[in-house]
């Protein structure tokens, strides 16, 4: 696969994940349309939407339709944001720009923003649910659940708030980040090869290549943070502002760039159980490990 191809495909699943998003959207008329409102103005906000679409390629990786994993990947997308409309508030990280927009709770208020966030966790299972008709669907939906809650996403930031202002130790640091940040590209790539149908050996292939895609992509983040260069969207500094312990902080950065190199390598040696169908997710960690934005 070369690089035009490689583009053209990711567009596609770009644009999968942009017309489900929508057709699976809140907007009708209600009491509630305030928080309607507050739900799509993070959720159809223009983003990368890297979790769908790693979703959708690995299901087509693993001889899957796209079809068949399509509220799945919208579902992902729609937990996704429900941690950014939290991670943002003032009890947590409280930060004021997202995805180069003013924060769900400066623009709707902290209490709409809460709920918000709320609905944005219950409403996957809901469109998931809908489109449930086999057992990799169902084994892909509670995937998923558990990865977004305190054994996985969730979970993280709690250890993600216990340590601000303090000197966290490697462990707790790899533990964090692989909960708060990795559990959901690691739900991204595995559910894709559950709608599949895919075997254990496979699925545990993905789970491989998830956690290395997890831990390649907080490593870039912890640097791009740093970089007052790099266009992230998102308020510069927070993490030196807030002092928390990151992979910067506890490597530094020719150490956190050897591990970045090191990831994609395994990360693409994970796939290789699929053949030249993992073509497409190899690339992407590649692109993801050398990001700069």
């Amino acid at each position: 696969m070369n690089n035009i191809e490689y583009n053209k495909k990711k567009e596609y699943y770009h644009s999968v994940a942009e017309q489900t998003l929508d057709r699976l959207k809140l907007d009708h008329k209600c009491k509630q349309e305030n928080l309607f409102s507050s739900i799509n103005y993070s959720l159809l906000a223009k983003g990368k939407r890297i979790r769908p679409i790693i979703l959708l390629a690995s299901c087509e990786m693993a001889g899957g339709e796209i079809q068949d994993a399509e509220n799945f990947a919208a579902g992902l997308e729609m937990i996704h944001n429900s941690s950014l409309i939290h991670d943002d508030l003032p009890a947590m990280d409280d930060d004021d720009l997202r995805r180069g927009n003013p924060t769900n709770h400066i623009v709707y208020g902290e209490a709409t923003a809460i709920l918000a966030g709320d609905v944005l966790l219950v409403r996957p299972f809901e469109v998931m649910a809908d489109a449930v008709n086999s057992k990799g669907q169902l084994d892909a939906m509670k995937y998923i659940a558990k990865c977004a809650g305190a054994e996985g996403m969730m979970g993280g930031q709690e250890i993600d708030l216990k340590c601000e202002g303090i000197v966290a130790d490697e462990e707790t640091i790899v533990i964090l980040n692989k909960l708060k940040t990795g559990a959901l590209f690691k739900a991204a790539v595995v559910a894709g090869v559950m709608i599949a149908g895919a075997e254990k050996e496979k699925i545990s292939a993905a789970e491989e290549y998830g956690d290395l895609l997890g831990l390649a992509f907080q490593l870039v983040d912890d640097l791009l943070d740093n970089d007052p260069d790099a266009n992230t969207g998102k308020t510069k500094g927070s993490d030196l502002e807030k002092q928390k312990s990151t992979y910067l902080s506890v490597y530094g950065e020719a150490k956190c760039r050897e591990l970045i190199d090191m990831c994609t390598s395994k990360a693409k040696d994970a796939l290789s159980i699929f053949g030249e169908d993992s073509e497409f997710l190899c690339m992407l960690v590649e692109e993801l490990a050398t990001r700069v934005s």
